[in-house]
């Protein structure tokens, strides 16, 4: 048998993957089997383990072909050549982190991750979940903090709460959303929302709407 092409093997990898995204939306994560998603691919159980040591490292794969909101808001404001202030730089990171999910393979793999992963022995996705919620809350304090000692940030708010305020945001808004897409329009209302937070926690001139308009003046 000719050894196969790189090119192949990727395309091998590819379709094992696509074809756990179906598997796991349709059955969810603990109740999904290599041998299946093997099946859905057209392929044998040793294909699987030829490209993956086991389901999580396959589930981990899945996850990397799409950036998780949290992550990105993480790269985005971490980001060396981001010019933008503290609060701003928060908003703009938001904001890109929920235009990613519009994608359908970012949408699918998201549902999965926030509504069909139950708790599975053989994948660790609330340890998954844990460690980037506490990674971007940390990374949010920061940026609030800053906003505070530069005068940015509204007195009676403290960094601690503004930054679970926002978390509580974008996760229950992810959570909302994922169980029903066509109930609205994630894209319009997301970043309503996300204006309409900033404008609030910050003094005049601090950040800017998307629409360009200068903030509310806090009272």
């Amino acid at each position: 048998m000719p050894k196969r092409t790189k090119a192949e093997a990727e395309a091998t990898r590819e379709a094992l993957l696509d074809a756990a995204e179906v598997i796991f939306l349709e059955r969810g994560v603990s109740r999904t089997s290599l041998e299946q998603i093997a099946r859905q691919a057209g392929m044998t159980r040793g294909a699987v383990y030829w490209h993956f040591k086991n389901k999580s490292d396959l589930f981990h794969a899945m996850l990397d072909r799409v950036k998780m909101p949290l992550r990105q808001l993480l790269d985005d404001v971490e980001d060396p050549d981001q010019p933008n202030a503290p609060l701003e730089s928060l908003r703009l990171a938001t904001l890109h982190a929920l235009g990613r999910l519009q994608g359908p393979r970012s949408r699918r793999v998201h549902t999965i991750l926030l509504h069909c992963s139950e708790s599975a022995s053989d994948v660790d996705i609330l340890a998954l979940q844990d460690q980037l919620a506490c990674d971007c809350y940390e990374t949010m304090v920061e940026r609030f903090e800053e906003a505070r000692d530069t005068g940015t940030l509204i007195d009676n708010v403290e960094p601690e709460i503004a930054s679970r305020m926002l978390m509580s945001m974008i996760l229950g808004l992810l959570h909302d959303w994922l169980r029903d897409p066509e109930r609205y329009d994630i894209g319009d209302v997301g970043p309503r929302m996300l204006d309409t937070f900033f404008e609030r926690i910050s003094l005049p001139s601090a950040t800017s709407s998307s629409s360009g308009k200068p903030a509310a003046r806090t009272k």
